[in-house]
């Protein structure tokens, strides 16, 4: 429960506008693009990389849904048109449009508020909490409505990537570009000296986009040096040959074009004949030898040599002197061998690194610490990297090292942490983990596996850039100034009848409130002090982002050890992270009794009437249990849930899925006693009505439907967690989750639920019975052939034991072996009204089902004989008022 007392807000506290309907059609139409182009739709956030983003359109959604309530008066909100500033009353809206649209938003139809998602809408003394910041989405877009938004996370990468999102709208990019065109008249013509290489069409140069080099290893048999080839792949043809490919001849050293890499081919050099597909790397690992045959496991290889080679055997390249001569894109931009002039080119660059010792300090000095990611997952180790810089070659760190100390040399501290910044960014693509994708003839970045991964062709690409090319520093650098652009007058892309649509900026920067803290949430302090809660927590058996984010932490430490508290450890922090960690011994069970901490800080530091939204990752039913265990323990109630830009279809035939869902809770305490069958009834209404209305109104996937259902159905449970009985027992919360799952993949509700539902009401009808029999799977026509109702001359009569054509029926039942436990409930009545024996049948039919119903009996009737007779020693309470 919550650390703090306070009184039960769920009876009279207003709602929100997210707790009654949320338009997730809209939000994922968006998400869907914006996931695809964030350079697009919200630059602030390509900055700098974190892992498992949530799109910002989603956190905009939420906040607009959540931050307004009922009772938000017209003097706590402003509303302005973006470009201008201009009031909406000039086009037909205003504050009093806005408040009347969040009144009528409901399930069947969130869309009223949605209008105003493309507004500049503020709303007065807001303060929003998010304890995980991660990539600082949650409070970036908190504080496009003017609230105040705090933060707080262990990790200082996420700290610092959240810290520059959030001072970007203070920036101004004037100043920005003018210390970039200062370091790039310094350092730019040190770095690219070094990437140049001979052009194909004459006596001059041209640029090196991409490095490409193989690691090679001896074979353990015969010595012969083996490159590390699984095929002689270099890239797609472009331009007039896209429908070759460019390939390496392993005879002459030659990039030609081949018609199909996967067949026989001829060198266009020297005309050898090979089948470029056929390389000398096997799957699991290993390398065949050529000469001998023999195969090695390539770990085993590295280990037996103590390293392994590394060969340059191609570039890419463009020349901006054919381009601007106006020759063919495939003869200025293209693939070529490595010659030997590119190869002198690189030696150069490791002589003068070697004996740079002034340069060594601005490079990561320390050894790469063991972990789950490093030593079990994906073992660096293993291939031969024992310090940070074993991930660059000398080239890479001699261009870096010059970089930085540049950067480090900048002295207004702000515009040096936005340099800073981009630096770290640019190393995703600057690092001899990365590979190329011939297929799209692209650089993929370090992570795009989220682990070290070390490839066995790695590609070097230009860190400072040319006019084409992925990754280096200046296209890393043109990110950050649109992101600090974008930041000063965000913007919003939506989509009307399917038409893209963009606002203007709005006049209120991002992070004008906001302040973000590298420590524990656990250590907040905070008591009835904020209104959301907003965050996407840690997912237990996820990526381990403290692991991951060191790559960039031991170079940020680099300039900010001296500058910020965090940045003076040898590595992030692990043994506080809330996460599973196998490589620390930190289990599911730890991570669990983390969370619930957290949520207790969470609950205390949220006021009364206060909110929680978080997106959560998830799998299997075990997880919903282990989530709704916590979040009721912690003095939460759930009170919404909405799926997240995902195909759910697979929800409902019961198959094991992932996806993300966005969960709305709201702190409580009181939890009123209630049996399971009544709770059951309940839940599995909730369910039928809510799949009704939203199939009715709403164009939405089945899955959709469900996870939608889950929410109100956990909601209904959380105002009884652990006071749910069955028969003498406590159900646990995983428990409930096992038949709520059932229920609603089920989806089935039968003449036993209805007619308990029949009971508990007072004095029942034929239109009742017809309201229920609309939303089920049953008929009038089987409550008569089972004799629980009788109509006779328009009176409508509920039957039960005591009627002598129930008994009828129930005996024949019985004596078939084919009787519902409503059957066997009515049985056992009988028999013990009538002082017969009812052991013989309890023995035999001592089930959940049986016990359930006739809890259910109970409680509809108030009638204590039907637990009696079962054998239960308790005295009818308040929970069967429920």
């Amino acid at each position: 429960m919550s650390r703090n007392s306070r009184s039960d807000q769920s009876g009279d506290r207003t709602k929100l506008p997210i707790e009654r309907g949320f338009p997730i059609e809209h939000v994922n139409e968006i998400a869907e693009k914006e996931s695809r182009a964030k350079q697009h739709y919200r630059p602030v956030y390509t900055m700098h990389k974190w892992w498992a983003r949530r799109p910002g359109c989603l956190f905009r959604a939420i906040s607009l849904y959540s931050l307004l309530h009922d009772d938000t008066d017209e003097s706590e909100v402003s509303v302005y048109e973006p470009g201008d500033n201009q009031t909406l009353g000039e086009n037909g809206l205003d504050e009093s449009d806005l408040l009347r649209a969040v009144s009528e938003v409901d399930m069947e139809d969130p869309e009223s508020l949605w209008d105003f998602y493309p507004k500049d809408v503020r709303i007065e003394d807001k303060k929003v909490l998010d304890p995980f910041t991660g990539g600082g989405t949650s409070l970036v877009e908190a504080s496009r409505f003017g609230a105040e938004t705090v933060g707080y996370d262990l990790n200082p990468v996420a700290w610092f990537v959240t810290k520059k999102e959030l001072e970007a709208g203070q920036t101004d990019p004037e100043k920005l570009q003018e210390a970039f065109e200062q370091v790039k008249a310094d350092v730019a013509d040190e770095i690219t000296q070094h990437y140049r290489t001979p052009c194909s069409n004459g006596d001059h140069e041209a640029d090196v986009m991409y490095n490409f080099w193989v690691k090679e290893l001896d074979c353990v048999s015969c010595g012969h040096t083996v490159p590390l080839f699984n095929d002689y792949r270099v890239a797609k043809g472009r331009y007039e040959n896209d429908d070759k490919y460019n390939v390496l001849c392993p005879d002459c050293g030659e990039v030609t074009l081949v018609d199909d890499w996967q067949s026989k081919s001829n060198c266009n050099e020297c005309s050898h004949e090979w089948v470029p597909k056929d390389g000398h790397v096997t799957r699991g690992g290993y390398y065949n030898c050529p000469e001998c045959g023999q195969k090695e496991s390539i770990t085993d290889g590295i280990a037996e040599e103590d390293g392994y080679g590394l060969r340059l055997y191609a570039v890419e390249y463009y020349c901006e002197e054919c381009d601007q001569e106006g020759l063919a894109q495939s003869a200025y931009k293209g693939y070529k061998g490595a010659e030997a002039v590119d190869k002198q080119l690189f030696e150069a660059a490791k002589n003068e690194w070697n004996t740079r010792t002034d340069l060594h300090e601005y490079v990561p000095g320390e050894e790469i610490p063991s972990g789950h990611m490093t030593s079990e997952r994906n073992p660096v180790f293993d291939h031969g990297y024992e310090e940070w810089t074993d991930m660059f070659n000398e080239r890479q760190l001699l261009c870096l090292a010059k970089l930085l100390q540049r950067i480090d040399q900048v002295s207004d501290p702000n515009i040096r942490e936005y340099l800073l910044l981009t630096f770290t960014e640019t190393l995703n693509y600057n690092t001899m983990l990365t590979s190329y994708n011939p297929g799209k003839n692209l650089i993929a970045n370090i992570f795009n596996s989220n682990s070290f991964d070390p490839p066995q062709r790695p590609v070097e690409n230009n860190i400072w850039g040319t006019e084409h090319g992925t990754g280096s520093f200046t296209s890393m650098w043109e990110m950050t100034v649109k992101g600090v652009e974008y930041s000063s007058a965000p913007t919003e892309r939506y989509l009307v009848s399917g038409n893209k649509k963009k606002t203007d900026g709005f006049a209120q920067p991002i992070g004008q409130k906001s302040a973000v803290y590298l420590d524990d949430m656990r250590k907040i302090e905070a008591v009835d002090e904020y209104d959301m809660v907003f965050t996407d927590p840690p997912y237990y058996d996820n990526i381990i982002y403290s692991e991951v984010s060191d790559y960039f932490y031991v170079w940020q430490k680099i300039l900010l050890k001296n500058v910020h508290p965090g940045f003076d450890k040898e590595k992030t922090p692990r043994a506080d992270s809330i996460v599973t960690n196998p490589y620390l011994d930190k289990t599911a069970e730890d991570f669990e009794h983390e969370m619930g901490q957290a949520l207790e800080v969470i609950n205390e530091a949220l006021k009364e009437d206060g909110s929680l939204a978080f997106t959560y990752h998830h799998s299997d039913e075990e997880s919903w249990g282990e989530l709704l265990e916590s979040l009721c323990e912690t003095g939460f109630e759930i009170t919404a849930t909405y799926p997240i830009n995902s195909d759910l279809n697979k929800f409902i035939g019961g198959e094991a899925i992932s996806f993300d869902i966005v969960i709305v809770a709201r702190p409580t305490e009181e939890r009123t006693p209630i049996s399971w069958n009544a709770l059951r009834r309940r839940i599995v209404r909730t369910a039928k009505d809510t799949r009704e209305t939203l199939e009715e109104n709403r164009e939405l996937k089945g899955g959709d439907i469900g996870v939608i259902e889950m929410g109100k159905c956990f909601q209904e449970y959380s105002k009884h967690h652990g006071e749910v009985r069955r028969g003498q027992d406590i159900m646990t919360a995983k428990e409930v989750v096992q038949n709520i799952y059932g229920i609603i993949q089920d989806n089935t509700r039968g003449e036993q639920a209805i007619y308990l539902d029949l009971l508990e009401e007072y004095n029942p009808g034929y239109d009742d019975l017809n309201k229920h029999l609309h939303h089920s799977d049953a008929s009038e026509d089987q409550f008569k052939d089972m004799q629980l109702v009788e109509m006779d001359g328009g009176a409508f009569s509920l039957l039960d034991w005591r009627d002598e054509g129930r008994q009828a029926y129930v005996q024949d039942k019985i004596q078939e072996g084919d009787a519902t436990p409503l059957d066997k409930a009515h049985f056992l009545r009988y028999r013990f009204e009538e002082g017969k024996a009812t052991s013989e049948y309890l023995e035999r039919w001592g089930d959940d089902d049986l016990t359930d119903v006739c809890e259910g009996l109970a409680t509809a009737t108030g009638d204590e004989t039907y637990l009696r007779m079962i054998g239960v020693d308790t005295t009818l309470d308040e929970s069967l008022d429920q």
